[in-house]
């Protein structure tokens, strides 16, 4: 047994020389560059559609309107989008209140995509 641990810690402490270090250090370099660009690109591969939808303005005094606001409804994280742009509502909506409450409720009906 001190025969096999005397001759591992040898073959640990045995210099490299500067060329075999540099080339298993690029070699680990450009494994960990090519495994960052392969998650980066499958990440990137997810499939686009509506991240959220349009977050509307209650006015109390006022009549409502669209914000320019598209919200995700499960995280209630929103962005400016140009598929809510700003302007009147109308009646025709389907309020959700769960992330901005009562005075900033989402409209169901109207899908959007975050802007880029």
């Amino acid at each position: 047994m001190n025969h096999q641990f005397d001759e591992l810690t040898k073959s640990v402490a045995q210099s490299v020389t500067r060329r075999a270090a540099l080339k298993k250090f690029g070699l680990g370099l450009a494994g960990m560059a090519l495994a960052a660009f392969g998650l980066a690109y499958k990440a990137g591969a997810a499939p686009v559609g509506p991240d959220g939808y349009c977050a509307i303005h209650h006015g109390l005094s006022s009549p409502g309107g669209y914000t320019g606001m598209c919200v995700n409804p499960a995280s209630c994280v929103g962005a400016p989008s140009a598929d809510c742009p700003v302007g009147p509502v109308g009646n025709n909506i389907k309020a959700y209140f769960g992330c901005g409450g009562i005075i900033s409720p989402l409209d169901l009906r109207k899908k959007c995509n975050f802007a880029p």
